[in-house]
Parts: structure tokens; sequence; C-alpha cells
């Protein structure tokens, strides 16, 4: 997956459906592009024979797309999830196109959905100054997700707990953990 770059600024919503169909997946997808103008980020199977759906846009447009593909998901419907205001760094971190660099702590939050995941995302990215490092949505995870992300200390906690917050509310956490002064070979996992 690839994100393009920005000349101006991204998309002011996310939107995201996680489908235990396939088919149903793909149909969604056609449905919540037909409706409204929106972008689409993603559009794929991920682990355990699930689809997601990831579009972007203005609010109105996003909430309309992700209204008409839960109507076609029904009962598939796995979760979802609509970000309005959705911070810059968040799609980056999807594509896998940010950055890298060393610092003092290095945190992990792991999911059992794809969309509680992106939300905490933006909750992160939101919470305190850090770098989104890495994220991973339930392709060869058992349909779990997972999102790494460094900073000084102190913003690793405060982010943590409020991207963590928003995965628990759900009952979806698989776990959370923080590194303090992280050995640099545990950088070179990350590449």
């Amino acid at each position: 997956m690839s994100w393009r770059s920005f000349d101006e600024p991204p998309p002011p919503a996310l939107g995201l459906i996680e489908l235990s169909s396939i088919a149903r997946g793909m149909h969604a997808t056609d449905a919540m592009l037909k409706v409204a103008e929106v972008e689409l980020v993603l559009s794929r199977t991920i682990c355990s024979g699930k689809y997601m759906v990831l579009v972007a846009g203005e609010q109105h447009e996003v909430e309309a797309s992700v209204a008409a593909g839960l109507e076609i998901a029904a009962e598939t419907a796995v979760d979802h999830v609509l970000i309005p205001n959705v911070h810059p760094d968040v799609y980056p971190a999807i594509s896998a196109t940010g950055s890298l660099s060393q610092e003092e702590a290095i945190g992990i939050l792991e999911s059992f959905s794809v969309a509680s995941l992106v939300e905490a995302i933006d909750r992160v990215a939101k919470e305190a100054q850090v770098e989104l490092v890495q994220c991973r949505l339930a392709m060869a995870l058992g349909g779990k997700a997972y999102l790494v992300f460094t900073g000084d200390v102190d913003a690793v906690g405060y982010s943590m707990e409020a991207g963590a917050a928003v995965v628990e509310a759900r009952g979806l956490l698989v776990n959370k953990v923080i590194i303090p002064d992280p050995r640099p070979e545990l950088f070179q996992t990350f590449i």
C-alpha cells in the first residue's frame, strides 16, 4: 500500500469498515465510492479471512460513505470507525511511510481489531508529541493490528494511555508496552 504525498493538507476525515466477508467487502467498497466523493485509501483482504475498506475526505462525505458501506455489510460488519479531524500523521502511519528516529522510549499498542487501532492511532498522535513509526493492520497477524511509536518517556506514556483507552473501551485491547531507553538494535526491526 502506498499513500500519496500531500502538497496540500490531507483529507480531514477518515472512515473504516472491517467485515467478515470478502465478497460483501468488495460490494461495500463499491457502494461507498458511488455514494460520496471520498478517496479510497485501502480496500483489501486481511487476516483471518476478513476485509477492510478505508476512505478519506470531507466529514459529511465520509459519513455518507461509511453509512452506505455499513448498509451493504449488514451482519458481516465486524467493526467500524469514523474519525473527524483526523491527525495528519495517521495517514503516513497507516501507509508505512512514516520516518524513524531513535528516541527515549518506544510504545507498542496492540488490538484485536483494525478499526479500534486506527481510532487509537489518531488519539495517540493528538495526545502528545510522539512519532508514529509503524502500523500493521491485520496482515499476517491473525486479524490483529498494532502501532509502534516513539518519543520521550512522558509523551509516550501520555499517548499510550490515551490510545489504550480507546481500544479498552471497545474491549479489544491485546496489550500495551512502553520500553524506556530501548537498545539501538531494536530500531532495526522497524525498518
